[in-house]
């Protein structure tokens, strides 16, 4: 571990500089929370109009500025209603719902939020393609209108009992508009929304024009916001989002305190945790990570250009990792592996992964000329926890204490089954056994990642670019910091965005998963998705996904049943690889700010990136420092 912190050391006095060099100055440190930002550098960080593409909204404008409607807190699995005052309120058969907003709340300038500002917020994005949640809006709105200054109805073109989740905030939402603000806007497409007019407890302070960093200010009415009526006022006056572009330089701002919570990696993690008196993870031992989030990381093919259209290459190259060699060079071993478009967590054992087991040692691909291949490998978790032990790390012998650690099992490690689909398929390797495309150029996949690189998307992209390199293709990582807007409009080949869009984290409802595949939400190359990124959708999918809008979410053995057989159609077509459940290598340095959420303490999610960390900061202790 020495070597590998000198390393982290001399590369965090390289590429810290630009992020420490130019943050606003003034703030005074004990009253400032300073926070990583996810998602890297801004590329736009003059444009605050989250309606309209990617706005790097971990910069501050979920956690901070905004309010939804409704959001999910994935530690407690409990919604909390904030612009809104109750849960909606559906008719017998899904077609109208009704939505009860909070009275007593402001926006920043001092306008009332109303029932006018959501029924504005529909009409215009539904009247207005190029927004985001457009197609959505179409196709299921027939009409939204107040009832009065706190109620609003709206009319469904056709059932949709989860109509209310485009509202739910569990990354990003249909935020509310201010309709004081946008009704004044001849093009709401290209405006900025610069300074922004917030509904959460901070406003804009100030940012930095190359991206780095965004300061937010605590506001003087913060009681007339959701966040301070139900949890009071939040303990730090600032909060500075900023940017790192590698793990190393976050281990040094937390170090030297210039920095107050973190994602890591492993290595980082580890390091951090040797070097930081004051420093500490989720966790207080090994995996010291935190392991109940409801996402799942992996690879996601671009289904709308070739060859990544043929399901059967998309099999080739998920039997051409291993995926023990894979999450070693990825997370160090430390997550649970997943076969299915959600991640392997304890609600989920019972619901899908139990009732599918058989299914998955059953499933079979066809090789051509009557030959077959049945690729689950139920043995992936045992093989991962001797990687665990080899490493030093304290593992159970208990079988079913060895799933719970590390997942259920994966895909065989079969690269002579990937080599008989590519030839089928018209692929061949040349003298040097390099993959060539069935017109005879030379096979490349840039796998495309984020700019940060201890995110978990782009840990994906260099094993996948490692396995695939080994396989004898041109593979190459490429991280970007238009990772997010080149997903949304396809410009990539393959992408370490989700496989699947999050589920909520809890119960039977994976719609929130399963609709973006719609075909309603496919949209062309060159033009934004308001669906999964992979661009495929199929007919039988599609008719699950109806039958989910037309059955109650509440009937979890219906519900459940229309997931498991809409897994088994991903896992047929399989348009993104899942590979494993997303872990948090949160760090926390204590010197300034306490009682962070924890393994002994859950009280709150623990991301500082996600929604949320609004309600998480009303109960952080400055230490007086």
């Amino acid at each position: 571990m020495k070597g590998n912190w000198r390393w982290l050391l001399v590369a965090g006095l390289v590429f810290s500089l630009p992020a420490f060099s130019q943050l606003a100055p003034g703030l005074p440190r004990e009253e400032t929370l300073i926070v990583n930002q996810l998602t890297g550098r801004t590329g736009a960080p003059d444009n605050f109009n989250e309606w309209v593409g990617w706005k790097w909204r971990d910069r501050g404008m979920q956690q901070l500025m905004n309010e939804p409607l409704w959001s999910i807190d994935f530690a407690s699995g409990e919604v909390i209603n904030g612009l809104a005052s109750a849960p909606p309120e559906y008719n017998d058969d899904f077609t109208q719902v009704t939505i009860h907003l909070r009275e007593g709340v402001y926006w920043s300038d001092g306008i009332p939020i109303t029932a006018d500002d959501v029924v504005f917020t529909i009409e215009l994005i539904k009247a207005t393609p190029g927004m985001n949640y457009q197609a959505p809006m179409e196709n299921n709105v027939e009409r939204a209108y107040a009832l009065d200054q706190h109620t609003v109805v709206i009319e469904l073109k056709q059932p949709n009992s989860r109509f209310h989740t485009y509202f739910l905030d569990r990354w990003g939402c249909l935020w509310v508009m201010p309709k004081h603000v946008f009704e004044e806007v001849e093009d709401p497409l290209t405006f900025q929304f610069n300074p922004p007019v917030s509904s959460g407890p901070y406003v804009l302070h100030s940012y930095d024009s190359g991206g780095y960093w965004t300061v937010w200010e605590r506001r003087e009415d913060w009681d007339r916001t959701p966040t301070g009526i139900l949890f009071g006022m939040p303990k730090p006056k600032y909060v500075v989002v900023r940017a790192y572009g590698d793990p190393a330089s976050k281990v040094l701002g937390m170090l030297r305190h210039e920095l107050d919570a973190a994602d890591l990696t492993a290595e980082a993690l580890k390091a951090a945790l040797a070097q930081g008196r004051t420093i500490r993870a989720y966790q207080p031992s090994f995996p010291w990570v935190v392991n109940s989030d409801p996402c799942i990381t992996g690879l996601t093919f671009n289904t709308a250009v070739p060859p990544y259209d043929n399901p059967e290459v998309r099999w080739a190259l998920a039997l051409s990792i291993d995926i023990v060699k894979y999450t070693s060079i990825a997370v160090d071993g430390m997550a649970p592996v997943s076969p299915l478009h959600i991640p392997y967590l304890p609600g989920y054992k019972a619901l899908f992964f139990e009732p599918m087991e058989e299914w998955l040692e059953e499933f079979t691909l066809d090789l051509g000329n009557g030959e077959t291949f049945k690729p689950y490998d139920p043995e992936v978790p045992l093989r991962l926890a001797e990687l665990a032990r080899s490493r030093g790390y304290a593992v159970p012998d208990d079988p079913e204490a060895i799933r719970a650690a590390f997942g259920p099992g994966w895909w065989k490690y079969a690269p002579d089954v990937a080599e008989k689909l590519l030839k089928k398929n018209g692929f061949y390797r040349d003298d040097q056994g390099r993959w060539h495309l069935p017109d005879g150029s030379l096979w490349r996949i840039r796998v495309l990642g984020r700019s940060d690189l201890s995110h978990l998307s782009t840990r994906n992209a260099v094993a996948a670019a490692q396995a695939w390199k080994e396989f004898g293709i041109e593979a190459e990582a490429v991280p970007s910091v238009d990772f997010s807007s080149l997903g949304l409009t396809g410009q990539f080949e393959v992408t370490t965005d989700w496989p699947a869009f999050e589920p909520w984290g809890a119960g039977a409802d994976l719609y929130r998963t399963l609709s973006p595949f719609h075909s309603d939400n496919v949209a062309p190359i060159g033009e934004t998705t308001p669906g999964h990124q992979s661009r495929w959708s199929s007919p039988e999918l599609d008719r699950l996904i109806d039958q989910m809008e037309a059955t109650d979410p509440t009937d979890e053995a219906a519900t459940a049943a229309l997931g498991v057989e809409a897994l088994k159609v991903l896992i047929q077509n399989l348009p993104s690889i899942p590979t494993f459940n997303y872990i948090g290598f949160a760090a926390f340095d204590e010197y300034y700010w306490t009682n962070w959420p924890s393994l002994e303490n859950p009280y709150a999610q623990p991301y500082v990136h996600w929604g949320p960390l609004k309600y998480m900061l009303p109960f952080l202790e400055p230490t007086g420092r």
